[in-house]
């Protein structure tokens, strides 16, 4: 039980830092009459600090999240004037070729939004600017890896570029059009970037993913909530990326937060699948996907190739969290057998008393700034859960004279845990 309150301490640090989290910047490239203008929304406080953002997931995570606040609370012309005085930095950092020149690049304007009461990171717009050489057929622009990630969107052009750049080049971009990735590669483009939002971006999907798991791993029983989870977000996911449906993410995270709660609580007070729940987990599902569009709307689905595209993102996104459920089978599957009386219970103790202390010494040997660039948060947050997992399953083959061990000691406390993060979430969203 220490184990399972030290993984919910962690989960809450982390939900802690959801308003903090890192949104990739978003690039317009025009080119015009010999003149290129490229317009970055971006998050300048994070920029200007010094902080280094690759393979960050919030700036909680990083030695500058003091100084990023601080200067978030900042009025517009305050922050403004700081940006001014990094903008020369910010412009080395940026490099555009023509060909083979490299431009002249100037920052012609920016606009810094009014200081968030709760310290949410702004996006500031930057306007950079260059002449072309006459007679220059591409652009190649590069973005440094310390400001994490651009999404880079050619405008004005038919069939335009679309890219993602973090600490790398663009490569050559037609100015006259034409780079458009075909269906296949746009399609395999957007499974990675649906997969990255459930592991490991997407704790709040994993959460309800799992209550559903908790419930029983009966396979007709998963089958039942999965299809019911999948059908309802793939549907909203379709209409939002479509612009058909927008509701304000204030509306839309409570009441996934609430979702958590309640599929978790369903599981403390029953172990059957009633009627209803697959109804209810249809229109919970249905704000999941308003939750997946929202992501995918930051990421801009190419005009040309929007289909493929949201297909590939949406089977990212079912791989994503069936990998979720596969790994917490393997983990619970020989609690479950013993549970039935399918397996020898001195084996499940050794066997979850060594995993259990091996996700904990993981952690440790693991915690470091490399796997933080990788992963976007520390070891801990990670191995931790797991381990108090394997540790309430040794619980669970060890106590197996009582009824329902596998329940009473694995899927009650578990849903327990994931309750009470879904209702943090819940508080930290509609009232801090």
């Amino acid at each position: 039980m220490r184990i399972l309150l030290a993984c919910l301490m962690v989960l809450a640090s982390v939900t802690g830092a959801a308003s903090h989290e890192v949104q990739p910047a978003i690039g317009d490239l025009t080119i015009s009459s010999g003149r290129l203008e490229l317009v970055i929304e971006l998050d300048a406080e994070a920029i200007v600090s010094g902080a280094d953002l690759q393979g960050i997931f919030n700036t909680n995570e990083t030695p500058f999240s003091d100084d990023i606040d601080a200067m978030r609370a900042l009025p517009p012309e305050d922050m403004g004037q700081k940006l001014r005085g990094e903008q020369d930095a910010i412009i080395r950092g940026l490099a555009i070729k023509a060909d083979e020149t490299l431009l002249d690049v100037s920052v012609t304007g920016f606009l810094v939004p009014p200081a968030s009461e709760q310290e949410i990171a702004r996006r500031t717009v930057m306007t950079f600017e260059a002449d072309v050489p006459a007679g220059a057929s591409n652009v190649d622009v590069s973005w440094p890896a310390q400001y994490g990630t651009l999404i880079l969107r050619q405008q004005g052009v038919s069939e335009p570029y679309t890219g993602y750049l973090s600490g790398e080049s663009s490569g050559p971009i037609a100015v006259a059009g034409g780079d458009a990735k075909g269906a296949m590669a746009t399609f395999a483009e957007y499974i990675p970037v649906g997969f990255d939002h459930i592991l490991p971006k997407g704790l709040d999907h994993i959460l309800f993913v799992l209550g559903l798991f908790f419930l029983s791993t009966r396979l007709g029983t998963l089958i039942w909530q999965i299809s019911a989870f999948t059908l309802a977000h793939t549907v909203t996911l379709a209409l939002g990326a479509l612009g058909y449906v927008n509701i304000p993410g204030s509306i839309v995270e409570p009441i996934i937060a609430a979702s958590i709660v309640y599929v978790a609580v369903e599981n403390i007070v029953s172990d059957k699948l009633h009627r209803w729940r697959p109804l209810v987990i249809f229109v919970f599902g249905l704000l999941h996907g308003l939750g997946f569009a929202s992501v995918l709307g930051e990421f801009g689905l190419p005009q040309g190739q929007f289909v493929p595209a949201l297909i590939g993102f949406n089977i990212g996104v079912e791989i994503g969290q069936l990998t979720v459920i596969a790994m917490a089978f393997v983990l619970v599957v020989l609690a479950q057998r013993i549970d039935d009386g399918d397996g020898d219970i001195r084996t499940g103790q050794i066997v979850y008393g060594v995993l259990a202390l091996a996700f904990v010494g993981l952690s440790f040997a693991l915690n470091g700034p490399g796997f933080v660039d990788s992963m976007g948060a520390g070891a801990p947050v990670f191995f931790w859960p797991v381990a108090a997992l394997c540790a309430l399953c040794f619980l669970s083959v060890t106590f197996l004279d009582q009824l329902q061990a596998y329940r009473r000691f694995v899927a009650v406390p578990a849903s327990v845990g994931i309750a009470l993060v879904g209702a943090f979430w819940f508080v930290e969203r509609v009232f801090l």
